[in-house]
C-alpha cells in the first residue's frame, strides 16, 4: 500500500530562527512552530490548546527565513514529518519534526507603518532545484471582485 507523508501547518514562530550552516556550505535553520487549536469542552466554553511544533528548513528557504522573519512572525509551513532517533546515557529517545520545503509568510513586515495587515509572500525550494519567491495576493478586506464575464453570464 502506498503512503503519504504531508504537513500544513499554520502558526507562529516561538523564537527567532537559527541559521548555521553544515560542513558542506548547506543552510539550515531549525524554527519553533506554536499551533492554535480550538475546541469546545465539556460545558460548551472554548478550551485554547497550543502544540509547539520543530521545523527544520533548509538551503535558501533557510535563509530567506532567518533574513526576514523573528519570534511571534506568522506563517504557512508546508512539509513532511520526520522521527529523529538518537541515544544517550544508555536511553533511546525520538522526537517527530517537520521538514519544511515551502514557507508562507502570512501578515505584513511589523514597523513598516501604516495600518492593516499586509501582504507577504511565499518561498518554496521547488521541484526543480530552483528556489523560487513569490509575492503573496493582498488581504481579502482590499480585494476587488473581477469583472464579470463580457456576455453578462457566470461561468457557471
Amino acid at each position: 500500500m502506498p503512503s503519504f507523508n504531508r504537513v500544513i501547518l499554520i502558526g507562529n514562530l516561538t523564537r527567532d530562527p537559527e541559521l548555521r550552516y553544515i560542513p558542506s556550505g548547506t543552510a539550515v535553520t531549525e524554527i519553533g512552530l506554536a499551533v492554535n487549536e480550538r475546541r469546545k469542552g465539556p460545558n460548551g466554553e472554548k478550551i485554547d490548546e497550543v502544540n509547539f511544533i520543530d521545523v527544520t528548513l533548509w538551503g535558501r528557504t533557510a535563509e530567506i527565513v532567518s533574513e526576514y522573519l523573528g519570534k511571534g512572525s506568522p506563517v504557512l509551513v508546508e512539509g513532511k514529518l520526520k522521527q529523529d532517533r538518537w541515544e544517550k546515557d544508555g536511553q533511546k529517545h525520538s522526537k517527530l519534526k517537520v521538514v519544511g520545503d515551502r514557507i508562507e509568510f502570512i501578515g505584513g513586515k511589523e514597523g513598516s507603518g501604516g495600518g492593516g495587515g499586509g501582504g507577504g509572500g511565499s518561498y518554496s525550494s521547488g521541484s526543480s532545484d530552483e528556489p523560487q519567491y513569490s509575492s503573496a495576493a493582498p488581504p481579502s478586506s482590499s480585494r476587488q471582485a473581477p469583472p464579470p464575464p463580457p456576455d453578462g453570464d457566470l461561468p457557471f
